[in-house]
């Protein structure tokens, strides 16, 4: 058999024929790990299909700087995008996507093996599906399994609390645990304070912890009360207490260097920066740091933060049939698995189960359960207003500039202000 044949029976066993004519699509993404993922498979889509795939990445800052020319078109240059939830109120309320539910249902797509809770943040939007999620960047809590291990820790902190040093079951666990370890040098936490995204998403897993959410169903919000006063003064605290000098100015990149060169007990980070901590040429911790879901309340409750972008086609793509087709490709169940194996951050529960992926990353099941225990961010058209106004005030609140029932009070009086424009709280 001709390596063409070979080719198109590949294509044809993951659900699509090849085209009559090939065409270039070019697709927009951020430069993150799994964009480096895609790199690497996009070779196998363009021999099966004849289609060129041109990835234009950028930073994060530049992204939508880019899109929003191209989305308000009529005939853009992009085929396809990739959708941050910050995005997701904005991008359809404007009317720049493409419903997909049509082309779901004509090729049988399955979308019920993708996480709930990433379909909600970016799938589905009233009940019509906008995209297919592409990755999810969940915050977990990575913490040092060899500080735990430690005989003298076990009877110390016996002694101190009264209680057995373990994987922390509860949040009031782990924060005598971030206490215990602020000594000899080390850090209990590490955390990223910078405003406005790296302190409003992290802090996010405190409200969570503390078993407040951001708005009830009827967006009301929930966040202003002793719960979450208790999560901004715990947040302060760590920053200025248990953490080092510094962190309130620091991003994601210098909070997991301090964890990956042994300097602080734990960090709620992003879970794609689990693989990095086995990465000799990153951390000096290889094989002493694990991931798991921020604890909340209760042993059976969960305080992560969810996270993640979606594929889209955009209303004004010059080509939306091969977009599609490339949609499918890459979100299929061999190529998606492929992702995970390279060490991307997968969003179908069947990837998290595959026996492979198992094997390689002994820790999927935690990132699973992370997910399945995750909460959302709100979703709406000013999502990116609202979190440059916690970023402003959380940073007030740490550096003592006001007390964390003002700063709550400064961010629900905006939070109701933007909800009621978008329609949300009437």
């Amino acid at each position: 058999m001709t390596m063409r044949r070979l080719l198109l029976a590949s294509a044809l066993a993951i659900g699509f024929a090849m085209p009559a004519s090939a065409e270039t699509l070019n697709i927009l993404m951020e430069g993150v790990p799994d964009t480096e993922f895609v790199k690497q498979v996009v070779p196998e889509f363009e021999a099966a299909t004849g289609h060129k795939v041109n990835l234009e990445v950028v930073n994060y800052a530049e992204m939508h700087t880019k899109l929003v020319p191209q989305l308000v078109a009529p005939k853009g240059s992009y085929s396809v995008i990739v959708v941050d939830f910050y995005w997701v109120g904005e991008f359809v309320k404007a009317g720049w996507l493409q419903p997909l539910d049509e082309r779901i249902a004509a090729d049988k797509f399955d979308t019920s093996v993708y996480v709930p809770a990433l379909m909600d943040l970016v799938g589905a939007v009233d009940g019509v599906t906008w995209m297919l999620p592409f990755y999810n960047y969940a915050m977990g809590l990575t913490y040092r399994t060899d500080l735990l291990a430690d005989a003298k820790n076990q009877a110390d902190f016996k002694a101190k609390y009264g209680m057995d040093l373990g994987v922390p079951k509860t949040w009031d666990e782990y924060l005598k645990q971030v206490e215990f370890f602020t000594k000899d040098g080390m850090h209990g936490v590490v955390n990223q304070g910078l405003r406005p995204d790296p302190i409003a998403m992290e802090w996010s897993n405190y409200l969570f912890a503390n078993g407040a959410e951001y708005h009830d169903a009827d967006w009301n919000p929930t966040f202003n009360n002793e719960a979450g006063v208790k999560a901004v003064e715990q947040y302060s605290t760590a920053i200025n207490k248990y953490g080092p000098v510094g962190s309130a100015s620091f991003s994601f990149d210098e909070a997991f260097n301090v964890m990956a060169q042994g300097k602080a007990y734990s960090y709620i980070t992003y879970n794609f920066f689990r693989t990095a901590y086995d990465d000799p040429s990153k951390s000096a911790v290889v094989g002493k740091v694990e991931i798991m879901p921020v604890p909340g309340p209760t042993a059976d409750t969960g305080g992560s933060l969810n996270g993640a972008w979606g594929w889209a086609i955009p209303k004004s793509s010059p080509n939306s049939d091969a977009a599609w087709q490339f949609i499918k490709w890459i979100e299929s169940p061999e190529i998606a698995k492929k992702r995970a194996l390279l060490g991307g951050s997968p969003t179908r529960t069947d990837v998290f189960d595959d026996a492979e992926v198992n094997a390689k990353y002994p820790y999927a099941q935690a990132l699973k359960q992370m997910l399945l225990t995750s909460h959302n961010f709100p979703v709406f058209t000013y999502t990116p207003q609202m979190v440059e106004v916690l970023g402003r005030e959380l940073s007030l609140a740490v550096a003592g500039e006001k007390t964390p029932k003002d700063a709550l009070d400064a961010i629900q009086a905006e939070f109701v202000e933007l909800a009621k424009k978008d329609g949300k709280l009437k």
